[in-house]
Protein backbone atom coordinates (compact mmCIF):
# COMPACT_ATOMS: atom_id res chain seq x y z
CA UNK A 1 0.00 0.00 0.00
CA UNK A 2 2.80 2.43 0.93
CA UNK A 3 4.73 1.52 -2.22
CA UNK A 4 1.65 2.25 -4.35
CA UNK A 5 1.19 5.67 -2.75
CA UNK A 6 4.85 6.53 -3.32
CA UNK A 7 4.53 5.41 -6.94
CA UNK A 8 1.43 7.57 -7.38
CA UNK A 9 3.25 10.56 -5.87
CA UNK A 10 6.16 10.08 -8.27
CA UNK A 11 3.95 9.64 -11.36
CA UNK A 12 1.51 12.52 -10.77
CA UNK A 13 3.74 15.34 -12.13
CA UNK A 14 4.63 13.34 -15.24
CA UNK A 15 0.95 12.59 -15.94
CA UNK A 16 0.05 16.26 -15.51
CA UNK A 17 2.86 17.08 -17.94
CA UNK A 18 1.46 14.66 -20.54
CA UNK A 19 -2.01 16.22 -20.30
CA UNK A 20 -0.63 19.75 -20.52
CA UNK A 21 1.45 18.68 -23.54
CA UNK A 22 -1.80 17.44 -25.14
CA UNK A 23 -3.29 20.93 -24.76
CA UNK A 24 -5.14 20.75 -21.46
CA UNK A 25 -4.78 23.81 -19.24
CA UNK A 26 -2.83 23.18 -16.04
CA UNK A 27 -5.70 23.49 -13.53
CA UNK A 28 -7.95 21.15 -15.52
CA UNK A 29 -5.07 18.69 -15.92
CA UNK A 30 -4.54 18.72 -12.17
CA UNK A 31 -8.21 17.99 -11.56
CA UNK A 32 -8.23 15.12 -14.05
CA UNK A 33 -5.06 13.63 -12.56
CA UNK A 34 -6.48 13.91 -9.05
CA UNK A 35 -9.50 11.89 -10.13
CA UNK A 36 -7.23 9.35 -11.82
CA UNK A 37 -5.18 9.05 -8.64
CA UNK A 38 -8.32 8.40 -6.61
CA UNK A 39 -9.36 5.73 -9.08
CA UNK A 40 -5.86 4.21 -8.89
CA UNK A 41 -5.94 4.16 -5.10
CA UNK A 42 -9.24 2.29 -5.26
CA UNK A 43 -8.28 -0.11 -8.05
CA UNK A 44 -4.57 -0.84 -7.66
CA UNK A 45 -4.64 -2.66 -4.31
CA UNK A 46 -6.43 -5.50 -6.12
CA UNK A 47 -4.45 -5.43 -9.36
CA UNK A 48 -1.66 -3.05 -10.32
CA UNK A 49 -1.31 -2.45 -14.06
CA UNK A 50 1.78 -3.40 -16.02
CA UNK A 51 2.29 0.26 -17.05
CA UNK A 52 1.14 2.48 -14.15
CA UNK A 53 2.00 5.76 -15.89
CA UNK A 54 0.12 4.75 -19.04
CA UNK A 55 -2.86 3.68 -16.94
CA UNK A 56 -2.92 7.02 -15.11
CA UNK A 57 -2.57 8.98 -18.38
CA UNK A 58 -5.44 7.03 -19.94
CA UNK A 59 -7.76 7.47 -16.95
CA UNK A 60 -6.87 11.16 -16.52
CA UNK A 61 -7.38 11.83 -20.24
CA UNK A 62 -10.78 10.14 -20.14
CA UNK A 63 -11.76 12.15 -17.06
CA UNK A 64 -10.73 15.32 -18.87
CA UNK A 65 -12.74 14.37 -21.96
CA UNK A 66 -15.81 13.60 -19.84
CA UNK A 67 -15.54 16.94 -18.03
CA UNK A 68 -14.92 18.82 -21.29
CA UNK A 69 -17.92 17.21 -23.02
CA UNK A 70 -20.11 17.85 -20.00
CA UNK A 71 -19.11 21.52 -19.95
CA UNK A 72 -19.71 21.86 -23.69
CA UNK A 73 -23.15 20.29 -23.36
CA UNK A 74 -24.00 22.63 -20.48
CA UNK A 75 -22.96 25.66 -22.55
CA UNK A 76 -25.03 24.44 -25.51
CA UNK A 77 -28.10 24.00 -23.29
CA UNK A 78 -27.65 27.50 -21.86
CA UNK A 79 -27.31 29.02 -25.34
CA UNK A 80 -30.42 27.21 -26.57
CA UNK A 81 -32.29 28.49 -23.53
CA UNK A 82 -31.24 32.07 -24.29
CA UNK A 83 -32.48 31.79 -27.89
CA UNK A 84 -35.77 30.17 -26.89
CA UNK A 85 -38.70 32.57 -27.20
CA UNK A 86 -40.19 33.78 -23.93
CA UNK A 87 -43.38 32.14 -22.72
CA UNK A 88 -46.50 33.93 -23.75
CA UNK A 89 -49.87 33.42 -25.29
CA UNK A 90 -50.11 30.52 -27.70
CA UNK A 91 -52.13 30.04 -30.83
CA UNK A 92 -55.77 29.27 -30.30
CA UNK A 93 -56.15 27.51 -33.64
CA UNK A 94 -55.84 23.76 -33.90
CA UNK A 95 -53.41 22.73 -36.63
CA UNK A 96 -53.81 18.97 -36.13
CA UNK A 97 -55.60 18.46 -39.43
CA UNK A 98 -52.87 20.32 -41.33
CA UNK A 99 -50.27 18.17 -39.57
CA UNK A 100 -51.99 14.96 -40.66
CA UNK A 101 -52.16 16.22 -44.25
CA UNK A 102 -48.43 16.91 -44.14
CA UNK A 103 -47.87 13.36 -42.86
CA UNK A 104 -49.57 12.05 -46.01
CA UNK A 105 -47.57 14.19 -48.41
CA UNK A 106 -46.80 12.32 -51.64
CA UNK A 107 -43.06 13.09 -51.49
CA UNK A 108 -42.71 11.02 -48.30
CA UNK A 109 -41.92 7.34 -48.45
CA UNK A 110 -44.63 5.12 -46.98
CA UNK A 111 -42.43 4.21 -44.02
CA UNK A 112 -41.73 7.88 -43.25
CA UNK A 113 -45.41 8.78 -43.59
CA UNK A 114 -46.40 6.04 -41.16
CA UNK A 115 -43.71 7.06 -38.67
CA UNK A 116 -44.70 10.73 -38.81
CA UNK A 117 -48.39 9.93 -38.49
CA UNK A 118 -47.80 7.71 -35.46
CA UNK A 119 -45.61 10.33 -33.86
CA UNK A 120 -48.24 13.04 -34.52
CA UNK A 121 -51.00 10.83 -33.14
CA UNK A 122 -49.08 10.07 -29.94
CA UNK A 123 -48.03 13.69 -29.38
Amino acid sequence: MIDELLLLRELAPAVIGVLVHRGVDFATAEDAVQEALIQAALTWPDRQPADPKGWLVTVAWRRFLDAHRSEASRRDREQRLEVEPPPGPTQTTDDTLQLFFLCAHPSLTPASAVALTLRAAVA
